[in-house]
């Protein structure tokens, strides 16, 4: 692990250098990639140093116990080795973490779709809940989230929703969220007081570069039509939405959120180039999988990952047995408590399976 270490902070060193050569500071591509690899391991290196200083400081303090020292001096120099110890071994741990290969989409922009499954009108409305909570999540993280399409019912939900997040380090914390969400409630439109169990699915996507998934224009049909409201009613005489169809993928994406044309294609194509992108990832990761699986993180949509109970106000991730009574801070978007659980334990899985 040393060597690894000291492997990081020699690159650390170099990009430090790299980045003052006036070559590299004209060349905006590279000062751009440059800049960023220093930054995904300034953490680690920083920790390494403070490790070296902590390993130095109690080689010091060992090295004064040979010294005749009185009984009060000895005791200090014992208690700080004691300090110095526990530090240490608190470093190491985090070193072994830092150390993990890193999900080349950790630091991307997610595009999220939340679609209300089963349970009728009912779903529709939690798709709906689902909406504000990750909404006041993103915010309370100091992220922008903007509507990229929305069929949105009359009771008030969505049959679905797709947005776009934007934020250092959105997909990192975003992408457990991928499967289905069940609800357990009395819904408003339940006049008899029984609880009813309803579904919404959830699909975070990592927002695709052009130069990380090639779309040709040959390969694309574009159709116009006019844009529809709650029940399919024109609210719109202009051809301003837009369906893209993948032709080679099949993969279809409609987008009439705007009354520009223009930015609507604009939106359907960020849409259809993280399917595409996503679709790539997961042939890719399949094959993965068949060696060797983590417990978290797999991202199967099909697979229930947490119910929401009303009654009891309690909230239950399946994947790592979690349950909190914090309902209502959930749905305000105060996830943290779930999602760094989640991390914690994709973590230890991780370090399982790096030993192996």
């Amino acid at each position: 692990m040393l060597d690894r270490l000291q492997s990081v902070e020699d690159r650390y060193n170099r990009l430090n250098e790299l980045l003052s050569d006036p070559d590299i500071i004209s060349d905006s591509k590279k000062l751009r990639e440059f800049s960023k690899e220093q930054s995904d391991i300034e953490e680690t290196v920083q920790a390494y140093r403070e490790y070296k200083e902590v390993v130095s400081q109690y080689k010091d303090a060992k090295a004064m116990l040979e010294d005749k020292l009185d009984d009060e001096m000895y005791a200090m120099v014992k208690e700080e080795m004691d300090e110095l110890s526990t530090r240490q071994e608190e470093l190491e741990a985090r070193l072994k973490i830092l150390l993990l290969p890193k999900d080349p989409n950790d630091d991307k922009n997610v595009i999220v779709e939340i679609r209300g499954a089963a349970g009728g009108d009912e779903a529709q409305l939690f798709a709906g809940d689902l909406y504000k909570m990750y909404s006041r999540f993103a915010e309370a993280q100091g992220w922008k989230t903007e509507v990229i399409e929305a069929t949105s019912t009359e009771l008030g939900g969505y049959k679905e929703i797709i947005f776009s997040v934007n934020g250092a380090g959105a997909y990192s914390k975003l992408k457990y969220e991928n499967g289905a969400h069940r609800v357990q409630r009395v819904p408003q439109t339940e006049s008899g007081g029984r609880i009813h169990t309803s579904t919404a699915t959830v699909a975070v996507l990592p927002e695709a570069e052009e130069v990380e998934v090639e779309i040709h224009e040959k390969d694309i049909r574009v159709d116009t039509f006019t844009s529809s409201g709650p029940g399919g009613q024109s609210v719109n005489t202009t051809m301003s939405a837009v369906r893209l169809t993948h032709l080679p993928t099949g993969t279809v994406v409609s987008c009439q959120d705007e009354k520009s044309q223009i930015k609507n294609k604009e939106k359907a194509m960020k849409v259809l180039r993280a399917r595409v992108y996503d679709k790539v990832q997961r042939e890719v990761q399949a094959e993965y999988d068949q060696n060797r699986k983590l417990a978290v993180g797999t991202g199967d949509r099909s697979e229930r990952i947490r119910t929401y109970n009303f009654p009891q106000s309690r909230v239950t991730d399946h994947r790592i047995g979690l349950t909190i009574q914090k309902l209502e801070q959930i749905l305000q978007g105060k996830l943290d408590e779930v999602i760094d659980a989640l991390i914690v334990e994709e973590q230890a899985e991780a370090m399982q399976n790096a030993e192996e």
